[in-house]
């Protein structure tokens, strides 16, 4: 391998681990995933530093190796495809074995989100798959986390902070970066997330937020909901540190705060007006043509 190149790059470290791919073998997990296009798949554990090992999906013998980790389980031939020149575990297949193997549920939820949030795959087609897959290990906790999926998650902490909301508060499923707009059709903001009944509105802002423009359009974003009659929660990292403790009390407070607000005093909506195109789903986005994906969705990279 030429000295310039970047041995620590995923894709490299995917490429590496498939040259030793049996006869009958694909890549499986994060790693198929990441090759298929889900880019949060970067093949690091949660401390952003150390690696996980490329898994190998095979019926035949071989021994893991550094940085590769032979996975023997059921392998139909139709489960596994070419991709660009590499052989992987079909998009579903992967998506579940990521949730099965997860360490919880919120990174269950986590895989099936950030699968989603490339279009890599769709919850329709990870949960047909899963509906194959009685008593296997992690079976259900992956159908769990199916349950609970969202296609229209931005970013990790959002789906940590719907967990949050969800399962450790206990409180109705909300929506995702649902688009919120005034009586005149007007596009106010698009909240992390949104329930539609209580009026609560919901922003994770992390390091990002903190530098001074940051601040500002922040508050002003938070002014604009509250005008309108929403209840308004920001949640910041170090809230995420004891979320039992220090978030599901807000959430609590903010939504008998919602639910006693007079629904005359609502001056918002989520009815979008007849030019808006939406893009919250992977059936959406999938047909959307390249230059308007481009334009329509250039805001979650940002």
């Amino acid at each position: 391998m030429p000295a310039d190149v970047d041995a620590s790059r995923p894709e490299q470290r995917i490429v590496e681990a498939a040259a030793v791919l049996p006869a009958y073998g694909a890549i499986t997990g994060w790693a198929a995933l990441r090759w298929c296009g889900a880019q949060y798949f970067s093949g690091l554990q949660k401390d952003g530093l150390t690696e996980r090992p490329v898994e190998i999906a095979t019926l035949d013998w071989i021994r893991s190796q550094g940085g590769i980790r032979v996975v023997e389980e059921r392998l139909a031939p139709d489960e596994m495809v070419v991709v660009d020149g590499l052989r992987v575990t079909t998009v579903p297949r992967s998506v579940c074995f990521e949730m099965r193997h997860a360490p919880d549920l919120k990174g269950a939820m986590v895989a099936m989100d950030m699968a989603a949030r490339d279009d890599v795959c769709s919850v329709r087609e990870a949960a047909a798959y899963a509906a194959t897959l009685n008593g296997w290990t992690g079976i259900p906790q992956c159908r769990a986390g199916l349950a609970l999926a969202d296609e229209n998650a931005w970013s990790p902490l959002e789906v940590s902070t719907r967990k949050v909301w969800m399962i450790d508060a206990g409180l109705p499923r909300p929506l995702c970066n649902q688009p919120v707009f005034d009586r005149t059709g007007r596009h106010v903001a698009t909240p992390d997330l949104l329930d539609v009944e209580a009026g609560v509105a919901v922003e994770y802002n992390g390091s990002v937020h903190l530098t001074t423009a940051g601040r500002a359009r922040d508050l002003a974003r938070e002014e604009e909901l509250r005008a309108l009659g929403l209840e308004y929660v920001e949640v910041l990292a170090p809230h995420m540190k004891d979320p039992v403790g220090l978030v599901v009390p807000r959430f609590w407070a903010a939504h008998e705060r919602g639910t006693r607000r007079p629904t005359e005093d609502r001056r918002w909506t989520i009815e979008p007006p007849p030019w808006w195109r939406p893009t919250w789903s992977v059936d959406q986005r999938r047909a959307l043509p390249p230059d308007v994906r481009e334009r329509l969705l250039r805001y979650r990279a940002a």
